[in-house]
């Protein structure tokens, strides 16, 4: 069995992809992996370190906006194409895994062409336009929400949740505190921005430092390159984490995150309180609000965001155990846990046929 996986850009794309490999590589030891992503992005480098072999294609995005880079991306794309049909050819996949990402686009693309069969996972509420792009050429569509249900063939699609890499099922905070030498006289406060970081989000953390700092320590995911200029006591900044960030969310108390849901589903999955600052009028503020209905997290708006009402919500949940008690109920409810098992499921339905 060779199974393709194309996702990249971001790590988000990444994550259920490789919960996948895991899941299928402990069942099937022979099944042999290849994954394909971008040369720009962090996927690379996270990959590489559960030893998958890694091939790099030329990648680009359709924008809704313009962008001088709307007039170059499609050569991107047509390179990128190009690139995935002499790795497919040469690879011969039974099957190609994507998780809705403009990288997989060519490659769902070369796929249908060479007749390998696609299956396509729909991670977000709202169907993102990769994977409204390659819908038509997949054979298969997982979701991991309810809602995403309709925005696809009723035929071929089919509710799993969405796939969590292994570790997270077995959250050990005592790991946590060692690796990230933390004070146990301290809750933790983890704040991530996200696969790329968020300046917004760094600016906000270094202007609130000096008031947080009273009552928590705090894990910062900055993003490569957003370093914070800011060296603190209990303070613990990283730009990017790969394996140590199970330890850092199963260490932390209340997490403060964007809206990616492949960060949200490990959250659900090992039970944390979570403030959410989406991205403005993007589709992470449709998975946010999905959460907040759901009485599963507190959601921050970006453009009213401040000092204050970021220290005093992050304050009213540390101290106020009833809310936070109830956050950590709703959460756990919201998504199935068995999304890597049952992705895997219908991989390998479509890849022995």
């Amino acid at each position: 069995m060779k199974i393709l996986f194309a996702g990249g850009g971001t790590m988000g794309s990444v994550s259920p992809l490789i919960a996948v490999y895991e899941k299928i590589k402990k069942d099937n030891k022979d099944t042999e992996f290849l994954f394909v992503g971008s040369a720009s992005g962090p996927e690379k480098k996270a990959v590489e370190s559960y030893k998958i072999s890694f091939k790099e294609i030329s990648s680009g995005k359709l924008r809704r906006y313009f962008s001088w880079d709307n007039f170059i991306d499609p050569f991107r794309i047509f390179l990128g194409f190009v690139q995935s049909l002499v790795i497919i050819i040469k690879f011969k996949p039974n099957v190609v895994m994507i998780a809705g990402s403009f990288v997989g686009v060519p490659v769902a693309w070369a796929s249908y062409i060479l007749r390998v069969p696609i299956l396509i996972h729909q991670q977000d509420i709202i169907a993102g336009l990769a994977n409204k792009m390659m819908a038509n050429f997949s054979k298969k569509i997982t979701v991991s929400y309810e809602p995403s249900v309709a925005d696809f063939s009723a035929s071929k699609t089919v509710l799993t949740g969405n796939p969590v890499r292994e570790e997270f099922y077995s959250c050990n905070p005592e790991k946590g505190y060692e690796v990230f030498n933390l004070n146990k006289d301290l809750p933790v406060l983890l704040i991530l921005g996200g696969g790329t970081g968020s300046q917004t989000l760094n600016e906000i953390v270094e202007q609130s430092l000096t008031d947080l700092l009273r009552f928590v320590q705090i894990i910062h995911i900055t993003g490569r390159g957003k370093k914070v200029d800011v060296v603190a006591e209990n303070y613990h900044q990283f730009e990017f984490l790969t394996h140590e960030m199970t330890e850092a969310i199963c260490s932390a108390d209340l997490v403060v995150t964007r809206a990616g849901m492949s960060t949200l589903s490990e959250l659900i999955v090992t039970a944390r309180p979570v403030v959410i600052v989406p991205i403005p009028n993007s589709h992470q503020e449709y998975n946010a609000s999905y959460f907040q209905k759901n009485n599963a997290a507190i959601v921050l708006s970006q453009l009213s965001l401040t000092k204050e009402n970021f220290v005093s919500t992050i304050k009213e949940l540390f101290f106020e155990k009833q809310k936070k008690d109830m956050l950590v109920e709703n959460i756990s409810k919201i998504m199935d846990f068995s999304g890597a098992e049952k992705v895997s499921t219908e991989l390998l339905s479509i890849a022995k046929k």
